[in-house]
């Protein structure tokens, strides 16, 4: 065979890509990478380093033959032993654990429209607790993952961001009209950009601290604020006006501290250290004064500390 003759009769690598069908292209794409065609759906333990970014992911993922839409399935990218990896499935304690947080927070709503109001409040304390709950069981049983910390943040916006603005709003900010669905508003959207901003912030601010007022402990101040008002009623209904404007300005006052840049010790490491004695009998002490007065006591425990973090910040800057 000549020269010219093997020249035109090696094959055209271009042409037969391009004559090849889509699916078979995917493949090849999905196998340079280190994936095979059903490793997309693989356990993260054996997957290779995937994928450049997250918009390459998402089209080969849509893109699969394997992966027709129609399931209910998980698919997620994160990070095992330092890389990129993909994986399947979520993990069952604590996001049942966040569903249940969620579920409080739709109570509550659910709630506050029927002129529940301490059930409704009841609900959020209880949606607290949970929230509280889930982190420390997915650290614990080492099952973090990107899908539960946005399902997480997605309950949270319910629970501690609707949630407290339709409560108030609906026990003393109607009479106000548009000035009381500004207020509550204003409780809400601060919420969402605490969130927000909570999330881009993972990994880069202190973990003992919070930059401004954590979302719970927000909903905590305005909901503890509606159970007292409802308990020592025998006041509060001769000051109508008065009650319904401090209301207003508490709503406020709360969601305008969850996006200031205060910053409040978050106790995330305060179980792991030990502390002197007379500490837990002072604990004691303070449980003994809260249950005298549940709401009262922990409104009072939560306005400490709200300002503990403007006294600290004012602090730093003097």
């Amino acid at each position: 065979m000549t020269t010219e003759q093997s020249l035109t009769s090696k094959p055209d690598i271009n042409k037969s890509a391009s004559n090849k069908p889509q699916a078979d292209l995917l493949q090849d794409g999905l196998l340079r990478d280190g994936l095979s065609h059903d490793g997309l759906l693989r356990d993260s333990a054996t997957t290779q380093p995937p994928f450049i970014d997250e918009h390459d992911f998402d089209v080969r993922l849509a893109d699969n033959t394997s992966y027709d839409g129609l399931t209910f399935e998980v698919i997620e990218a994160e990070v095992a032993e330092g890389k990129r990896v993909v994986s399947r499935g979520v993990y069952l304690a604590p996001n049942l654990i966040t569903t249940l947080s969620l579920l409080s927070g739709f109570y509550s709503i659910l709630a506050s429209t029927h002129g529940e109001f301490y059930k409704a409040s009841l609900a959020i304390f209880l949606s607290a607790i949970l929230d509280g709950a889930d982190g420390r069981v997915a650290r614990m049983l080492n099952a973090q993952s990107p899908f539960g910390e946005q399902y997480d943040s997605l309950a949270d916006m319910l629970a501690f961001g609707v949630a407290p603005a339709i409560l108030i709003y609906s026990f003393a900010l109607e009479p106000l009209g548009r000035i009381g669905l500004g207020c509550a508003f204003v409780f809400t959207a601060c919420g969402a950009f605490r969130l927000a901003r909570f999330n881009v912030q993972v990994g880069i601010v202190d973990k003992k601290y919070f930059v401004g007022l954590a979302s719970p402990l927000a909903a905590i101040l305005v909901t503890a604020a509606v159970m007292v008002a409802i308990d020592h009623n025998q006041w509060v209904g001769q000051s109508d006006a008065l009650i319904t404007t401090l209301f207003a300005a508490w709503v406020v006052i709360c969601g305008l501290l969850m996006v200031s840049n205060v910053k409040y010790y978050s106790f995330k490491e305060f179980d792991k250290k030990k502390v002197p004695f007379v500490v837990l009998i002072v604990g004691v002490l303070v449980m003994s004064v809260v249950l005298y007065d549940i709401p009262v006591g922990i409104l009072a425990i939560g306005i400490i500390y709200a300002l503990s973090g403007i006294f600290t910040t004012l602090k730093a800057k003097m």
